[in-house]
């Protein structure tokens, strides 16, 4: 299970570029930290997996949900003029909120550990979908800061989508031939720089074709 409030967003305002400007060069990097225990956010990592003691919320008493996982994404943005080149950086944050996260005493078991951890990879491959789609679009000097907060908007409904549909295919984790099929769809998808299989045309076993 998981849970994502909507407007949870972190974003500076990029400041107004001067009119002199014949080119504009996007750097997009993401954040990632050590693990600090005495921080409430943890920043997505490969390399470092969600723990159960990630999860010091306190379980709610109502509700069927065994575990609640609170993970979302912001970016903070920058700019600077370099001769006539507008450079805009920007920093993605992919994060989860432990305060806010929670599982019950008897749910703590590997399985329901990666149930959550495939939602916080999901948000982690809606970055990547943000990614490139803020690679794809043309930035003006005019209204390049209105159209990144719009792609922003696009990604956090489409992490939505896909955190609601994970829940409901795989019945909160517990259809595990569901969930398989989806770790393996996150997976690909992360390994191709969001670009789903299914949008490369090749099934969840390589075979080539149409889906």
């Amino acid at each position: 299970m998981f849970f994502l409030p909507f407007g949870q967003m972190k974003v500076r305002t990029l400041p107004a570029p001067p009119t002199k400007i014949t080119a504009i060069q996007l750097t997009i990097e993401d954040r990632e930290e050590t693990d600090k225990k005495t921080t409430d956010t943890l920043f997505y990592s490969p390399a470092r997996k969600l723990r159960w003691d990630d999860f010091l919320g306190k379980p709610s008493p109502a509700g069927a949900s065994a575990a609640v996982s609170y993970t979302s994404f912001s970016y903070e943005g920058s700019s600077n003029l370099v001769h006539d080149t507008l450079r805009i950086k920007l920093i993605m944050q992919v994060f989860f909120i432990k305060s806010a996260s929670w599982v019950r005493d008897d749910a703590r078991e590997n399985y329901a550990l990666m149930h959550e951890q495939l939602h916080f990879d999901i948000t982690r491959l809606v970055v990547e979908r943000f990614k490139q789609k803020l690679r794809q679009t043309a930035l003006n000097r005019d209204d390049y800061d209105s159209v990144i907060q719009y792609q922003y908007l696009q990604s956090f409904q489409e992490m939505n989508r896909m955190q609601y549909a994970f829940d409901r295919e795989t019945h909160h984790g517990t259809d595990m031939a569901a969930q398989v099929h989806w770790r393996d769809k996150i997976v690909l998808g992360l390994k191709n720089k969001g670009v789903m299989p299914e949008e490369l045309g090749f099934d969840l076993f390589g075979n080539a074709g149409p889906q």
